[in-house]
């Protein structure tokens, strides 16, 4: 018999939050201290003053159309205009809900289709048709700065038809609603109360010390709900917020040099942008106190030389950004195994269940629950807050409904929580949360396309891609993959889309007659393995070529893909442009930037903008090895003259 504790752990006790405590934190510092920066652009800054102005004009322009309660999807990339929408739209007693800059039309309407949607706020060129039919509002927003909208205008939805089917709306005391991935092909939207993201708020600032003089980034992509975390806890404590420019999110150099330019204190970032940190020397940061690392699971420790506190954050929306973190602190632990995702925050309660929905013995394996002061107040939709917001098991007091993660977990002696991955078929990639079928319906809108099943592949760096296997229609040729990609970005965010197509006659069933993911996996590790210096087509390129292939070989997962292949088309996101960035300073000495990467229409042309680097800066050269190369390279530019 088992006589190990129970896998249960309560964090610290939280002071109760009201829902508006969080806006009430933010106009104490504009009473206190109106002239205090509250965001940062390069050299552009506001003042408390100066953004709650701006608020205030946005809001008066709102107030006739936008009543409380009201869903306003927010369509803004990270900027001063997207930080007075978020107070314009919290002193409405509105819900904001973030869909990023640039959602996709159709995901934007399929968005509007199923929720009650009744503004929508953004670029008008990037808006759906159909909330452009009526007049919009021209918002006074400033149009100045890195990511800031040359015009923003909120548009309006239709009067709903007669006899169509009611929409979902926001329950009562929703602060924010964010849409995470849904098995049926339609986002899940969750509502977020104001009580719950206040108890969060009021436990990161009392973790990082925040107040007057600091400085957050806002660097999480709008779409997802940590930069609502990363908005909010400055704008309470008394500190300002430094917006990136943009080539900062893939690119660790430029990371870096923007904190110590901008005078960051505390920082967020996704967990493959701060592994590829890691991996190199840590710069001298004198101001940056705090990062908060999350989003996926963090195979890596930061060296023991790393100055800043690092805490690995774990926390589904569902329980309102963050329910647990880890202070990684590599003296006297065991850094070859992955870090934790430690202990729950004040205000949270966790425990570890079996199939059943009993707690297990610490030390044993099974699904993370989650309850306390952060729990979300559930989906939109009713039926499915059923299904996952459950009565908690029993033997757990001071909570009545925990969450259902999926995670697979085990509870360690000390109550400290390690990751062991999901127990459905959900996936991360790049920190984001995706359902296979959510992608697999957006091939299928093509009707080229009769059935697509998409699968994740782990490479041997733990970088998960998605690969898509697509039958075609009947009497249909397969589309080309440019061309069917085209249309799923239409419906998907970018890290939902699948860095590989395969066209596919039929599918393998396993013995429950199900598709066989795990067969076409083992399908695509059977294709043969082509090195680049032995590959034919490349019979003719240059070292630097084959080296650039390489590369990208390796870091996408794809052994087909040669010089006329583009780095983005081929799946490559920002934070893979980030390692592929690394890759390329390590191996040719080269310091390029993310823009000029992803710029490049091809391997090719991306090879010779390192020739062009080198041959601009040969002093740069590293080694010797690298100097043979290009005595290498320049043999063969002559030949081949």
């Amino acid at each position: 018999m088992n006589t190990a504790p129970l896998s249960i752990e309560y964090g610290p006790k939280a002071a109760p939050c009201r829902p508006r405590d969080v806006l009430e934190r933010f106009e104490h510092w504009v009473r206190e201290t109106p002239a205090a920066p509250a965001v940062e652009d390069g050299e552009l800054s506001w003042t408390y003053a100066e953004l709650d102005a701006l608020a205030d004009l946005a809001a008066a322009v709102l107030r006739d159309r936008v009543a409380p309660g009201d869903l306003v999807g927010v369509c803004l990339d990270r900027s001063v205009a997207l930080v007075a929408t978020a107070v314009a739209v919290a002193r409405l007693g509105a819900v904001y809900l973030p869909l990023g800059p640039r959602p996709g039309e159709r995901r934007l309407a399929a968005v509007a289709e199923n929720l009650d949607v009744p503004c929508l706020i953004g670029d008008p060129g990037l808006l759906p048709e159909a909330y452009l039919t009526g007049e919009p509002l021209l918002l006074p927003l400033p149009r100045a700065g890195a990511n800031a909208p040359q015009k923003a205008v909120a548009a309006f939805a239709p009067a709903p038809s007669t006899g169509r089917p009611a929409r979902q709306t926001a329950p009562d005391g929703t602060f924010y609603t964010v849409l995470t991935s849904g098995s049926t092909g339609t986002p899940k939207a969750v509502a977020v109360g104001g009580a719950s993201f206040a108890s969060l708020l009021s436990w990161y600032r009392e973790r990082t010390g925040s107040g007057p003089g600091d400085r957050h980034s806002l660097l999480v992509g709008v779409a997802f709900d940590p930069h609502v975390k990363e908005l909010w806890a400055a704008l309470t404590s008394g500190a300002a917020l430094s917006v990136p420019p943009e080539e900062v999110r893939w690119d660790p150099a430029a990371l870096t040099g923007w904190w110590r330019r901008a005078g960051v204190s505390v920082a967020v970032l996704p967990t493959p942008l701060a592994e590829t940190l890691f991996e190199r020397p840590w710069p001298e940061l004198p101001a940056l106190r705090h990062v908060f690392v999350g989003g996926d699971r963090l195979r890596c420790w930061p060296a023991p030389e790393v100055t800043a506190r690092i805490h690995n954050a774990y926390g589904p929306a569902e329980a309102t950004v963050q329910s647990t973190a880890h202070a990684l602190l590599p003296e006297g632990v065991d850094t070859t195994a992955a870090p934790p995702i430690g202990s729950p925050i004040a205000g949270a309660f966790v425990c570890v269940t079996d199939g059943a929905g009993s707690l297990v013995p610490r030390g044993e394996p099974g699904e993370l629950r989650i309850g306390g002061a952060g729990l979300a107040l559930g989906y939109l939709d009713a039926e499915l807050t059923a299904r996952r917001f459950v009565p908690a098991p029993a033997g757990v007091t001071g909570t009545d409904r925990v969450y259902r993660t999926g995670d697979r977990v085990r509870m360690r002696a000390d109550g400290v929580l390690e990751f062991l991955g999901r127990m459905d078929d959900q996936v991360k990639v790049s920190g984001v949360r995706i359902e296979p079928a959510e992608v697999e319906a957006a091939f299928e809108h093509d009707d080229r396309v009769l059935r697509a099943v998409v699968a994740a592949h782990t490479g041997t760096e733990g970088v998960v891609r998605l690969i898509a296997f697509v039958r075609p229609a009947p009497g249909r040729t397969a589309p080309e993959v440019a061309d069917l990609l085209g249309g799923v970005r239409q419906w998907l965010p970018e890290q939902a889309v699948p860095a590989v197509v395969r066209f596919v006659d039929a599918f393998p069933l396993d013995a429950n007659g199900k598709v066989d993911r795990a067969a076409l996996l083992a399908d695509e590790e059977r294709r043969p393995v082509a090195a680049a210096g032995d590959d034919a087509s490349l019979a003719s390129a240059t070292p630097t070529e084959r080296l650039v292939v390489e590369i990208c070989r390796d870091l996408l997962g794809l052994t087909g893909i040669g010089l006329a292949d583009g780095f983005s088309d081929s799946g490559g996101t920002s934070l893979l442009a980030a390692r592929l960035l690394a890759a390329l300073e390590e191996r040719c000495g080269v310091r390029l930037r993310g823009p000029e990467v992803l710029r490049q229409p091809d391997l090719r042309s991306l090879a010779r903008l390192v020739d062009a680097r080198l041959d601009a800066h040969p002093d740069s050269r590293p080694d010797a090895r690298l100097d043979s190369r290009l005595d290498s390279r320049r043999t063969t530019a002559k030949a081949g003259a």
